[in-house]
Order: C-alpha cells, then structure tokens, then sequence
C-alpha cells in the first residue's frame, strides 16, 4: 500500500479549491508577521480628515443653540435591539495566480461575526448571531480556502491607483460585515414580534455609524470614538459643557453620504479631573427623516441609553461601551474560534498545496522459510 506524504506528515484532508485556476489548486503562502498587531504596511497615513457639510439648523438657529435636557415623561420603547459586529484577521495570505512571472497578490483571512441583543422587560437575551469566515484579495482567480478548521469563502476586489491594497481589502472585509449586521438586525425584529413585542415598538442601536444600514426603520447609530469635530467652533464649545443627560440640538452631515447627527453626554462619574469630552458620544438617524421624527429619535437616545452606560471600574471603555454591547461583543469574539487553531490550520494547507507529494516506497516483508524438522529413528528394542 502508498501513501501521499508531504514533509514526512500526512496531507491534510482538505485543501483551496480550483475552480478558478484551470483545475489546479490554488497555490498561496501564509506571512509570518503576526495579524494582531495590524499590517507591516501603515495605513493610517491614508485616512483622510472630515470634509463635512454641516447644516446646524435643523432643531434650532444657530444664533439659539443650547443644551436640550431630557423629557423623563417620554414614553419608551418595548425592546430595545442592540447590534455589533466584530472582525479578527486570522492570517494574511500571498495568492499566485499561476503566471509566468506573475507576482503574489495579497489577501486576508478572517472571520466575521454579528449579533443581536434584546433588552425588553427586565432581561437582555441574545435573539441573532451569524459567524462567517472570507478570504479578502485583489487576486482575480482566487477561489475560497477549505481548511479542516473552516472555510474561508472568496471575496475578490479590484485594486486601485487611489488606495494601498491593505485599505482596499480592510474596506471589503468592513462591507460584508455590515452586510450581515442588516440580515441580523432584520432577523432579530422579526424574532421579538413572537416575543411580545408590539410592531414598531422597538429602537435598533446599531455600535459604529449608520452608513449602510440607514435604510433600516427606527435605526441609530451609536459612535463612542471621535476621530474629528464637526461643528464650528462657536458652536463646538457646547458639547464639553453638556451636563450627563444632555445633548446638543440636532444637525445634518454629509460627506460622500448624510445623516442627522448630535451629541449625547453619557451618566459618569463626576470630579474636577473629568476630560471635557468624557462621556461624550455621538449619534446618528438616517437624513431621510423629516425634522419631527428625527428629534423625537434625538429625545429617545436621552431617556434609553443612559441606564446602559458602563462603570469605570467594569470596563476600560466607560461609559460609553454600553453592557449590552460590550456583552454581545465578548459572546461573539468567543464564537469566531480560537485565532491559534485557525492559523495552524490556514499554514497546514497552504503546506499541503505548495509541497510536492512523495509517495512512500512500498515495504515487501521478506520471505521466511520454517526449518524442516526431522524426526529422530527409533528403533524397537529387541
């Protein structure tokens, strides 16, 4: 009997398909440089800073801004939904199309998963989670890797003069994920009208911006982090002197797409150190709206999300990482699978494609011949 054997061990069972390689197996390398500490290519060199219109009367003049206190006479909704995302790349690949002196294209493995937490009565449950795993490349003949850990489906992209590859790809991978937050979202709302729940008594709080999913109703999108102010500065000074439960009057930004935006100020804990934006977060609806609707989404986000601010002594992130997302967000980093396992067996593959086979000479057991035995003349006595 044979066996394939490759570098003394046994193939792996599965190996990339080839449908897109003309019947062969899609050759690729795994890089060493570890994926948790991002890409040996920077990328933040090529984020562009905020080149927002901004239109700040939508509430209130400009010339009568101030700070909007809460209505706690406001009625709220019956659930609240809360959706997140989370993405971990588990190895950066080098793809070969097979040319003559063609060069490697780059891509990335990862998994990608999003999720749906209720808060309805006086309990929070996980309604929707999806798990998916991608290889992301600007390769054009890639096909999907099959590893015995997992799939990793293929996602090609082309590549462009305006943007380095490794943005290209962060960016694809970004899409499917708010891909599958909009198919969670959808099925978590269609969950909780078995539960109870009222048609169109719920909010959907959507972690990060709007972008992509604002055609979902009774949407916002909460964003903790600020990279840029979008205000001018007679009007900017406002959001530091916010009081916990106060938000600034709603107003309209675009860039390459809109939405109706203010600032909110979270319950924290209060002191003379306190930074001037602490606690500060700030919230998105779709600039479809018509001003009424958006302002009482503004007075919601006041009376809903406050109770849901964390506690310094909980989490690193507060107030703003709110415990419902930062729950969902632990439940689904553990659900992507442990990076360790995934990446042995991402290597195991490209292992498996990339050596040659050997086959093992075949062992023939030589032949063993018994010794006759005589038996010794007895001869009868006389």
């Amino acid at each position: 009997m044979t066996a394939a054997v490759r570098n003394g061990q046994p193939a792996p069972p599965f190996a990339p398909s080839a449908g897109g390689n003309g019947g062969r197996p899609m050759r690729f390398s795994v890089d060493a440089w570890d994926p948790s500490y991002g890409t040996n290519t920077e990328i933040e060199d090529f984020l562009a800073e905020s080149t927002a219109r901004v239109d700040v009367n939508v509430e209130l003049p400009a010339g009568q801004w101030r700070a909007i206190d809460p209505d706690p006479g406001r009625p709220v909704p019956a659930a609240l939904l809360f959706v997140d995302g989370v993405r971990r790349v588990e190895a950066r690949v080098w793809i070969e199309d097979g040319a003559p002196g063609g060069e490697a294209s780059m891509g990335l493995c990862a998994s990608y998963a999003a999720g749906v937490v209720c808060c309805c009565g006086q309990q929070a449950h996980l309604v929707r989670f999806e798990t998916r795993r991608g290889l992301f490349t600007v390769a054009p003949r890639a096909d999907a890797i099959v590893t015995w850990a997992g799939e990793y489906t293929a996602h090609r992209t082309a590549a462009t003069k305006q943007k380095p590859v490794p943005v290209i790809l962060s960016e694809s991978l970004q899409g499917r994920l708010r891909d599958v937050e909009v198919v969670t979202a959808v099925e978590a709302r269609a969950a909780i009208a078995g539960h109870g729940v009222p048609e169109g008594r719920d909010l959907l709080v959507i972690d990060g911006p709007l972008r992509g999913r604002q055609h979902l109703p009774r949407a916002l999108g909460y964003i903790k982090s600020h990279r840029t102010t979008y205000l001018p500065p007679d009007l900017n000074g406002l959001v530091a002197a916010l009081s916990p439960g106060q938000r600034t009057p709603v107003f309209l930004a675009g860039t390459n797409w809109d939405r109706h935006t203010w600032y909110l100020r979270l319950p924290m804990a209060a002191g003379p150190a306190v930074a001037p934006w602490a606690g500060i977060v700030r919230i998105e609806c779709s600039a479809d709206l018509p001003s009424g609707e958006v302002i009482g989404l503004a007075g919601l986000s006041q009376v809903c999300l406050g109770r849901f601010a964390s506690a310094e002594y909980k989490d690193a992130r507060a107030p703003q990482n709110l415990y419902p997302i930062a729950g969902l967000e632990r439940e689904l980093r553990r659900r992507l699978g442990d990076p360790r396992l995934l990446q042995r067996a991402l290597r195991l593959t490209a292992q498996a494609v990339t050596a040659p086979a050997v086959t093992a000479p075949a062992v023939t057991a030589p032949a063993v011949t018994a010794p006759a035995v005589t038996a010794p003349a007895v001869t009868a006595p006389r």
